[in-house]
């Protein structure tokens, strides 16, 4: 719950956001289980009727929070990956200190918190880019797929990325859970899921994808570094020394191949394309800030 500072209406909101966060969470890992028919079928269409309303609420109001930026984007295809690019520098939640501190100051059990919440609300990318592709153009479908296959180790089960991060959580010792994980990293992962379930948000979807590939690989240099200080092995590290060096390409690829494309095609597509990517940078903001503000971090990356 929220510390002291908070006035009644501020932890009244905070109790509301856990708790939809908390729902919107479980009713994720419901309805992308695989699983079989059931006689109550008529009865799970309700009830995920009732959650994609709620969904649906939370997703508009976060766009809300970003549209006035995100119209500011060019329309124009070069203009506008540009301005995407400049994401990476002029974005929210860059430069956090939260990064520098993880890998030059954080004890072991500091960085295991953070490593838990992080591992507690990851979406999956390639699931989230698999569902994203679905009838796009052949250009940025083929470049998502290349993407996905890089993901899934290009066939090697060794080589995937989710199994890589969980032999991390493993070594460590960690425990994710949802009751445990503060609800901002849960949100990001409901932002996430959220614009991959629902087409109507696929070029946000588009967006908040490609900036994970462009923000990424220089706040997963400096956790590797946290955690090669920490001692721990380099095959237990691999996933974030992976993700430091191939998600630049990555990026790179996403906006020449994907992004680029779809708004030479259709300039209209560009204010839903920096909504998501903007919607994903203002989550990863607030976790930030939530992160250090449990480890006892200020504004500038030092105890309070």
């Amino acid at each position: 719950m929220p510390e002291g500072g908070y006035n009644m209406g501020e932890t009244a909101a905070f109790a509301r956001e856990d708790r939809l966060q908390r729902s919107l969470a479980a009713f994720n890992e419901e309805r992308f289980r695989p699983a079989l028919p059931k006689h109550d079928w008529r009865g799970d269409i309700a009830r995920a009727a009732e959650w994609l309303q709620e969904e649906g609420e939370f997703l508009e109001e976060r766009r809300a929070a970003v549209a006035a930026r995100a119209a500011e984007a060019p329309r124009d295809a070069d203009g506008f990956v540009a301005w995407f690019e400049a994401l990476e520098h002029n974005g929210p939640g860059q430069g956090d200190p939260l990064f520098p501190w993880l890998a030059e100051t954080a004890t072991r059990e500091e960085f295991c918190w953070f490593l838990t919440q992080e591992v507690a609300g990851e979406a999956g990318f390639e699931d989230l880019a698999a569902i994203t592709q679905v009838r796009l153009p052949v250009r940025p479908k083929l470049e998502i797929a290349r993407n996905y296959w890089d993901e899934m180790g290009r066939g090697n089960p060794k080589g995937m990325h989710g199994p890589l991060l969980e032999t991390l959580a493993r070594r460590l010792g960690l425990n994710p859970r949802l009751e445990t994980t503060v609800w901002e990293s849960l949100a990001l992962a409901n932002v996430m899921a959220g614009l991959a379930a629902n087409r109507r948000y696929t070029y946000q979807s588009v967006g908040a994808l490609g900036v994970i590939e462009q923000t990424a690989p220089g706040r997963a240099a400096m956790v590797a570094r946290g955690l090669k200080r920490l001692g721990v092995p380099s095959g237990d590290r691999h996933y974030f020394d992976l993700h430091a060096v191939l998600d630049v390409k990555h990026s790179a690829a996403w906006n020449k191949e994907a992004i680029h494309p779809l708004v030479a095609a259709d300039p209209s597509l560009a204010p839903a394309i920096a909504e998501g990517a903007l919607m994903r940078l203002e989550c990863g903001a607030a976790c930030f800030e939530r992160y250090r503000r449990e480890l006892g971090l200020g504004s500038t990356g030092r105890v309070n």
